[in-house]
């Protein structure tokens, strides 16, 4: 009974961290800190999409052959560990 009591999904918990928020930060304080969390939110997300958007812009400079090259040059190492591994 105790593990249901707690247990994260359970109302019980939720209920109990709501108003150790409160004692906390008393009531004053909580309009503050939703803005604040809400502002975090919101330049995380901003962050995200900045990062996003370099990277698609990268990839769009790098030559094709470049990257078959690479990609050949990858996959030749990959087979010379492979039978390495089985020779061993």
């Amino acid at each position: 009974m105790t593990l249901l009591l707690f247990a994260i999904e359970s109302p019980t918990i939720i209920i109990f961290v709501v108003a150790a928020i409160f004692l906390l930060f008393g009531a004053s304080k909580l309009p503050q800190l939703a803005k604040a969390l809400g502002q975090s939110k919101k330049a995380f997300k901003e962050g995200l999409d900045d990062a996003d958007h370099d990277s698609r812009s990268n990839l769009n400079s790098v030559d094709d052959e470049t990257l078959f090259e690479e990609a050949r040059r990858r996959a030749q190492q990959l087979k010379a560990n492979g039978a390495k591994k089985i020779e061993s």
